[in-house]
């Protein structure tokens, strides 16, 4: 996904010291899904190395937003209506254009579409709670969507998860898929999360909050937040898993 050398015959290896802690009990499942042994290493085969190959064509016209592409006729999802945008740049500051983006998200109140899905916050039908877009090429891109709603988790006996929105990244294969979640810019819950508090700089966090972009807004319709996504690098963003970037 980046311009960066990769070695002949696969890609770059994963760098275990730059991984946050797998076992961190405030987490609580990271007990229970902490290795229990040393980790094995496997080359890469062609289908990982060869594809997929995204193009615009596999997009439809309501992909990236959010707030109608699951909506019946005449309808728009519930919530605070808001504009995500930014870039995707590799470790040297270049853009990154033709990466497949896929979004998913809780809908206002806080709960995902799924069928394991606990929390009593009612479903929206006119939200499905995901998207996709692929970057342009000044590596730019786009959704609308509503504010995602915080919601309890099962993990202690008070913990919730603060607003978030999932992102998969699609390189030129599948050994190039990168995951992480975006926050909101003055949410309190960001800094009592578990989950957040596996990661242990705080820089790498601060990578992950989107700020308020007002420039951007469009009046009487929508706020709007930028999150910027580096593959690689010191200012890399953190992916959950590879944490090392790309």
């Amino acid at each position: 996904m980046s311009d960066t050398k990769i070695p002949q015959g696969g890609y770059a290896a994963r760098q275990p010291g730059h991984h946050p802690v797998a076992l961190y009990p405030p987490y609580r499942t990271s007990v229970k899904r902490s290795p229990q042994a040393a980790p094995l290493s496997f080359p890469t085969s062609i289908g990982e190395e060869s594809g997929p190959v995204f193009e615009h064509d596999l997009l439809g016209p309501l992909d990236a937003d959010l707030l109608h592409n699951f909506a019946q006729d005449g309808a728009s999802a519930i919530g605070p209506r808001i504009i995500v945008h930014g870039k995707v740049r590799d470790q040297f500051d270049r853009p990154v254009s033709g990466a497949l983006i896929e979004v998913w998200q809780a809908n206002a109140g806080g709960r995902y579409r799924h069928k394991k899905e606990g929390y009593i916050a009612p479903l929206d039908p006119n939200f499905g709670g995901c998207g996709r877009t692929i970057t342009r090429e000044d590596g730019s891109y786009e959704f609308r969507t509503v504010l995602p709603g915080p919601y309890p988790w099962p993990n202690g006996p008070n913990d919730w998860r603060p607003a978030h929105i999932h992102f998969s990244l699609f390189g030129a294969g599948f050994a190039q898929r990168l995951i992480t979640q975006m926050y909101f810019e003055g949410d309190p819950l960001i800094w009592r999360c578990p989950i957040v508090g596996s990661i242990g700089d705080k820089s790498a966090v601060e990578r992950l909050i989107a700020p308020l972009d007002m420039n951007r807004t469009v009046p009487m319709d929508a706020r709007a937040y930028e999150f910027n996504i580096t593959l690689r690098g010191r200012r890399q963003t953190m992916f959950e898993n590879r944490m090392e970037g790309l």
